[in-house]
Order: structure tokens, then sequence, then C-alpha cells
């Protein structure tokens, strides 16, 4: 009794009941209105799917009818200046030559036949004889005994005679088979003269039409299986319908609504004054929403007793893991952190017990890790040193061996000494990737007379270069490999003088170019060709390539796309190559820099 009571005072007993109190609440009210709520939704969208997809239906369809009739209108495409029919009418051309468009019959037939994957069969019917041709993607004989055209559409055309017609699906009897086909039929009308009201009919095309093509078009479409989708022509029979044996009947709209088991739902086709009619059962449409209403119905009473367990427990099940975390911040503040709690809680309570003990694994391990740290500082600090006393070393014995070669009247060897101590100097320095234009160039000096030295300076250096882009930015170390691609590859399979000549000037508002120019051998155009697809495609590259293409990747990673590495050469006149930097000086850099760090 006394345990009963000191729970039922407890700010936790009294926290459970108003959370079950103000739970329930909203749950029942949240759950009505959201049941009504989501079923409406439902039926609006689902009502709203279904007319989507009979306009996308009839969009298509549409499309389909439009794209034959622009096949059929090729009767009356001459390719060829109108001059050189020679004075031949059209009638004469049909009649007399039996060619249309200048090419026999037959092959206009295949050319129709060909245009559209789903045409089976291209036939034209000349009216001065009612000779028939035909082309089959079958090579199908027409059948001697069955007659065509048959005697209903000949009156169909009649009374359309500048107009594409469309026949309901019907079996291939005049070929001998009885595959469904849908027959598309143009008159050919002589446009020689004025046309009438009566204009003079010089033949007939024919060309039938896979079912295919719709099948392809419905099978991108969901459907249930008591929905049914027609496509109607004009005259209310049914060109094509997932129903397949009411394929050519007449579509009969009335008696449809009122069996009272279907809604319908039309667009219209407006080429060919039909429509697609789509019927969905309501049975099925209002299925979906009676499961969703027992599903929600179910899932408000599951939450509801699930509330109610949660309320009962949570007194209990949620003081037990605070006293634990409590008893052991005690343990702590009196520095053992050697021990945690043991929890197998999934809720809030277990990952914050989980969090404590986290909390109390990172603050041993950050004790360990000063000490660590303090150790490796040491150890950063004795390898800088050691890094600064081995080029310093470097430098100091490459002088030793100049001012030795000095004292020897040895001013060549000492010069050459001092420009790599230069090369070496700049090349070690990794402190910065972007350096000036004056500095590149110095560096280049040096390398080159090391160049002229080794070649009796047979090869000249020479350098353009204007006072104000002196101090633009360049990436460092990208010069040096063009002018030595220049002269080992260029000038020195030549035998003889050379000269390597280094231009920098503005391109445009914002760019800056490097142009490396030599009068060498040059490059073939097949040779050219791939270096120019490798700077590209980035393909691997060797040979005298590999500077170029580690040149222009740099470039390209630290600029972006615009910028790099193009290429022109013409054997035996020579070679250039130009890099493409955006303009940056030094000053501008410094105050970008500076409005940065005030930001």
């Amino acid at each position: 009794m006394i345990k009963w009571t000191t729970i039922r005072h407890s700010i936790f007993f009294k926290f459970s009941l108003a959370f079950l109190i103000v739970g329930m609440i909203p749950l029942l009210v949240l759950s009505a209105l959201s049941l009504n709520q989501f079923t409406d939704q439902v039926e609006r969208n689902t009502e709203n799917n279904f007319k989507q997809m009979v306009l996308y239906l009839s969009k298509n369809a549409d499309d389909i009818f439009r794209n034959y009739n622009e096949i059929s209108k090729n009767m009356y495409y001459n390719p060829q200046d109108i001059t050189d029919r020679q004075g031949i009418t059209l009638g004469e051309e049909i009649n007399r030559l039996g060619r249309i468009n200048l090419t026999t019959i037959n092959d206009f037939l295949k050319t129709i036949l060909f245009s559209d994957t789903h045409i089976e069969n291209a036939l034209f019917v000349r009216t001065s004889d009612q000779a028939v041709f035909n082309q089959s993607r079958a090579n199908q004989m027409l059948d001697s005994n069955e007659p065509f055209p048959p005697v209903s559409w000949a009156y169909t055309l009649s009374g359309k005679q500048k107009q594409l017609v469309v026949f309901p699906p019907h079996p291939e009897t005049y070929f001998g088979s009885t595959r469904p086909v849908i027959t598309f039929a143009r008159n050919l009308n002589d446009t020689s003269g004025k046309l009438g009201p009566e204009a003079n009919v010089l033949g007939t095309l024919y060309f039938d039409v896979d079912l295919d093509i719709f099948d392809k078009l419905f099978q991108q479409v969901v459907l249930d299986r008591r929905d049914e989708v027609y496509v109607i022509d004009g005259n209310g029979y049914i060109l094509y319908s997932n129903q397949g044996d009411k394929l050519g009947k007449r579509f009969d709209e009335m008696a449809a609504q009122r069996s009272g088991t279907k809604m319908l739902y039309s667009e219209p086709i407006p080429f060919i004054g039909g429509q697609v009619i789509g019927l969905v059962s309501k049975a099925d449409f209002y299925a979906s929403l009676t499961q969703i209403r027992s599903n929600v119905i179910i899932a408000s009473a599951i939450c509801l007793l699930a509330l109610l367990a949660l309320g009962a427990l949570f007194s209990r099940t949620f003081t037990r893991p605070v006293l634990d975390i409590m008893r052991l911040m005690v343990r702590v503040e009196s520095g053992h952190l050697e021990t945690g709690i043991m929890t197998t809680r999934k809720d809030e309570m277990g990952r914050l017990a989980h969090g404590f003990n986290r909390m109390i694994e990172r603050l041993q391990l950050f004790i360990n890790e000063a000490y660590v740290a303090e150790i490796k500082s040491k150890q950063a600090e004795l390898n800088a040193l050691k890094n600064q006393i081995q080029p310093h070393y470097l430098y100091n014995t490459l002088e030793v061996i100049r001012m030795s070669a000095v004292a020897d009247d040895s001013l060549e060897v000492a010069d050459m000494i001092h420009a790599l101590a230069g090369q070496l100097e700049y090349v070690i320095d990794f402190g910065e990737e972007w350096v000036t234009v004056q500095r590149e160039l110095e560096h280049l000096k040096n390398y080159f007379h090391l160049i002229e030295v080794r070649f009796d300076r047979r090869i000249d250096l020479q350098i353009d270069l204007k006072e104000e882009d002196a101090e633009a930015l360049i990436l460092k170390l990208s010069i040096q490999p063009l002018v030595e691609n220049a002269v080992h590859h260029g000038i020195r399979p030549r035998r003889g003088k050379g000269t390597v000549l280094v231009t920098i000037e503005k391109s445009g508002a914002d760019g800056l170019a490097v142009t490396v120019y030599d009068n060498g051998i040059g490059m073939d155009s097949e040779t050219l060709a791939r270096l120019q697809r490798q700077l590209a495609e980035g393909e691997s590259a060797t040979g005298k390539s590999i500077g170029l293409k580690n040149v222009h990747a740099r470039i390209r990673q630290a600029c972006g796309e615009p910028y790099g590495i193009t290429i022109e050469s013409k054997p035996e006149i020579g070679t250039s190559i130009r890099m493409l930097y955006p303009l940056q000086r030094e000053e501008l850099r410094y105050e970008k820099n500076k409005s940065f760090a005030g930001g």
C-alpha cells in the first residue's frame, strides 16, 4: 500500500496519466478527420490518374494518325525540280509511265512500306485501268479470288477525295491472311489543273498498319483487369481496344452508361473526329478506398491500445534507467571512469544511457590523446627542422662546388652550377602553387642556360613580355616542360640552329595566353590529332606528350574547363603550344584574400 501511494503521488505517475488523457482525445479526433480527408484525396487522385491516362492515350493516338497522314502525302512530294518532268503531267506520269514522284510505282510503294516499322502492306490502285500495285513486308501475294479494294471502301473514299480515310480493323483476306490490320487510304488527285469540288482522281494509296502500334501504346499505361479503353473513329467504329473481341464493331456509349457498373471518361482525337473512351469499374474504383478505410480504422485501434499500454508501463520503465544514470554520475564525479551503464533499451532512455557511456569513453580518449598530440607536435617540429636542413645543405654544397670552379677559372661550369642551384631552389620550394610570370621566366632562363651550354649555343631563347603582364599569376613549373618539349622533340631532330620564342599576352578581357613557339621539324596531322585527342579526352600519354598532358591536367584542375593547352603544328615549319589562364595578378589575389578575411 505504501509503495502504491508513493507511485501515485510521484511526478512520473502524474505525467503518465496526463499523457494518456491528452493523447487519447486527439488520436480519436484526428483519426476520424484524417480518414475522411484521406479517402476523398485518394478518390480524387484515382479519378485524375485515370483521366490523365485517357488524355495521354488520346494525344498519342492523334499523333499516330497525323504521322500516317503525313506519310500518305508523300504522293504529292517531288524530290526533284518540277522542270525535271519535261512537260509531263502528273496524269501522264501515273497512267502512261507507271511512276510516282519520278520513280516507279513499286519503288514508291517500297518507300511507303519502309517509312514506318508498323506498315505491313502498301498498295496503289490506278483509276484508269484499276491496276493494283502492291508491296508487302512479308512478301505476300494478292489473292485473286478476293477483290481489292472492297466496294464499301471505294464508296467511302468517293466522299472524302482530299482526306485521309481510316478503315476499322479487318483481316487481310485479300492476302489470304486472318491477321487484323487497320487500313489507311488517300486518293491521288490530279494537281496539274485547278482543284475543284470534283477533283480528277488518278489513283488511291492504301497501306495496312499492324495493331501492334496500339499494343505498345497501351502497354505504357496501367489498367486493372476490368477496365476498358477504346479508340473510336468519327463514325463510332472501334479502331482498337484492350477488349480484343470488340475490334471493328460500333461502340454503344448509351449501353455502357445504362449498365450502371462503369464510370465513363473520354478525350477527343481531333484529327479523325474520334475519341478515346475509358470505362472503369466502380467496384474496382472504390475497392481500394474501402481497403484504405479499413486499414486506417485498424491502425487507429492499434495506436489506441498501444497508447494505453505505454501509459500503464510508463512510470515503471522510465524511473529505473533515470536512477541508474544518477548513480553512475555520482561515481564519475568521484573520478571513477572505468564503469558504464549496461542496458539493452532502444528508446530515448536507452539512447541517453548509450550517450552517457560514449561521453565517458571520449573523456578517457581525450585524456589519452592529449599526451599523444603533444608527442606528435614535438615530432613535427623535429621533422620541420630536418626538412629545412636538407635543402640548405644541398644549396651550400653546390655553392662550394661553384666557388671551386671559379677558383679554377671554370666560369662556365660555375655559371651552370649557379643556374642549377637556382632551379633546385625554385623546384624544391613547395610553399606556393601560383607564381608570377616574372619568377617563372627567371627559372626558365636558368634552365635554358644549361641548354645553351650543352648544345654550343645553337639554340636561342627569345621572350616577348610586356611590363604590365610580368606580375600576372600562372601555375609554377608550367612553361619549362613546354620549352623542354620544343628543344628535344622539335629543334634537336632538325640538327641545326633553332629558336624558341615565348610570348605572354592578354587574351580577351579576362584571359592570359602563354605561347611557346619553335621552328623545329613540326608534326604531321596524324600525330597532331593524336596529341589533341589525348589532351581533350584525358587519355594516358607516353613519350613526348607526358609533360604536355600533365601541364594541361594541372591547368584544368586549377582553373576549370575553358582553360588549358591547345597545339598547332606544321611539318618542317614548327609547333606552337598555347596555355590559356584566367587573368589574375598578385595584388588582385591579395585584395581578394584580404576581403575574404575581413568578411
